[in-house]
């Protein structure tokens, strides 16, 4: 990725950013709570000047829903006097910057086995150097991590984050599929978080009205890509066994986001809120020693079929 050229981001409007952000997480908790039959919580939190950061946000979230047995959708913008080793591991010309953060991140975790568990996030970071124009990137997409897997469900996520890309640039699906593939990937265990979707970081290479009209795509998208394999798969019955796996494999999320994941090392790098940046994990998760599904049952299809890189859309 070649480094924005901080010329393109001298003049950028974060208010119009920040507006953006808030409503997109309106228009998706109220997309959720009709589906799911229960409201959101929200917890909005304050961090005054003069700490290690400050800045705002709300937290949404709903626990033992109809539909989500948790949820929740975070939206911050906190401004900080460093930049953390996280913001900066392929800028190391920024380590040290003040800098200003903003953005909606969510995950959702279905009780109903056959709906997958999802992930999205949009976010802005400005890097402010002192003495030099301000340095602006965007980051964020969405992935899909099913438990039992429907070619139907891989294809229409896929196809609806295709069509969100394409009126930009017909080349930046498949390139941030690939870079989604590389990304959620659990390398300690060879192998694939989900089924992927998109990812983006570090991107500015439009300018920042450009960039930011990307990351809105993106954002827009997130309904459309999920809801209709919700409305498909939450009344499909289930037992014992597809919870058990279901929390088995909800152990590779946990392992994913304490060890890899950008934002929530990020987060916890820079003194952001704990408990908002933690409520993306599990109620529920099982570990067990070397266990491998049987051949032949769904839960190999999902390691065979699904969670290898494919050409899904």
């Amino acid at each position: 990725m070649t480094a924005p050229d901080p010329s393109t981001a001298a003049v950028v409007d974060t208010a119009a950013v920040r507006q953006y952000l808030l409503n997109l997480q309106d228009q998706i908790i109220n997309a959720l709570q009709a589906e799911d039959g229960h409201p959101f919580i929200s917890d909005g939190w304050t961090r005054e000047p003069g700490g290690r950061l400050e800045g705002d946000g709300l937290s949404r979230l709903v626990e033992e829903g109809g539909l989500l047995e948790r949820g929740g959708c975070n939206f911050s913008h906190v401004k900080g006097k460093t930049l953390p080793p996280s913001a900066t591991q392929h800028r190391p010309e920024l380590a040290g910057a003040p800098f200003e953060a903003m953005g909606v991140s969510l995950v959702m975790h279905p009780r109903n086995p056959y709906v997958p568990t999802v992930h999205m996030n949009v976010r802005m970071f400005a890097a402010l150097p002192e003495g030099q124009a301000p340095v602006v990137w965007f980051g964020g997409g969405m992935d899909l991590t099913p438990y039992y897997g429907f070619e139907e469900d891989a294809q229409h996520f896929h196809r609806t984050c295709r069509q969100a890309l394409d009126p930009i640039d017909p080349a930046l699906y498949p390139r941030f599929k690939t870079w989604c593939d590389e990304y959620f990937f659990l390398k300690h265990r060879g192998e694939p978080r989900g089924i992927g979707g998109v990812f983006f970081d570090d991107f500015a290479e439009l300018g920042f009205e450009g960039s930011f009209a990307m990351m809105r795509a993106v954002g827009d998208a997130f309904v459309d890509a999920y809801l209709p394999i919700v409305q498909r798969r939450r009344h499909l019955p289930y037992g014992e066994r597809e919870r058990d796996f279901q929390a088995y494999r909800r152990g590779r999320y946990v392992e994913f986001n304490l060890v890899f994941d950008r934002g929530t090392l990020f987060g916890l790098q820079s003194g952001g809120r704990t408990e908002s940046i933690l409520m993306s994990m599990p109620p529920i998760v099982k570990w067990r020693y070397d266990w491998h599904p049987e051949p032949g049952t769904p839960e190999a299809r999902l390691y065979t079929d699904f969670l290898r890189p494919r050409d899904w859309a």
